[in-house]
């Protein structure tokens, strides 16, 4: 059962549930400090403002379609019909490499995003980031740039990692210290600042 990241606030005026679904990323692989980005989002999210509770159901080389077959059930047993439900898809840097087409991975995230909007959760979109495998670069760009337009249609925040790291020194010397996929303590800083800069505030309803 996958343990909660909370930033607990006493008396906060929301009871916020927030399900992470996505790939290894998701869960903080290779980060020795075992948080990830997701949590330090969560630290960094102010918990005198909403009582917040993260969960972090992630599968490693997970794709957009296991997300797709996934995520009701798994975020379903977490959230509750009182609180303030959310949903953060993080998935789609393992698509390619599993074979599935440019549309399928499209129709993947419309049809999770459309479901949970039916559902009236507000979801938000973190987008792949670049390996040290520059021969992926293309392929991750092209999965960034259909994530962003299918967030766009529908109104939905999306964080772009893939650009803003593209050419950072840092991010790929954390990937090289590693497996040259996940990133390090650094890396999965820098993550974290791209989601906090990228919305999530607003997103929230809150003042970072």
């Amino acid at each position: 059962m996958t343990e909660p990241v909370a930033a607990r606030g006493v008396g906060a005026a929301r009871d916020v549930r927030l399900c992470v679904v996505g790939g290894s990323t998701v869960t903080g692989y290779g980060d020795p400090k075992a948080l990830g980005w997701v949590g330090r989002v969560a630290a960094r999210t102010p918990a005198d403002q909403v009582d917040l509770t993260v969960y972090e159901p992630g599968v490693r080389g997970d794709t957009s379609s296991g997300v797709l077959a996934r995520w009701r059930e798994e975020c379903g047993r977490r959230w509750a019909a009182e609180a303030d439900n959310r949903l953060v898809v993080a998935t789609g840097a393992g698509d390619p490499r599993a074979g599935i087409s440019l549309a399928r991975t499209r129709l993947n995230l419309a049809n999770v995003l459309d479901d949970a909007t039916s559902e009236g959760l507000q979801p938000f979109v973190v987008g792949p980031a670049p390996t040290a495998d520059r021969s992926t670069h293309d392929a991750t760009r092209t999965v960034t740039d259909a994530q962003r337009d299918v967030c766009s249609r529908r109104g939905i925040p999306f964080v772009d990692c893939f650009e803003p790291l593209l050419q950072h020194d840092q991010w790929y010397a954390d990937l090289e210290a590693g497996d040259g996929v996940h990133p390090g303590q650094a890396g999965y800083g820098l993550l974290a600042w791209l989601v906090l800069h990228g919305g999530w505030a607003r997103w929230l309803d809150v003042e970072v």
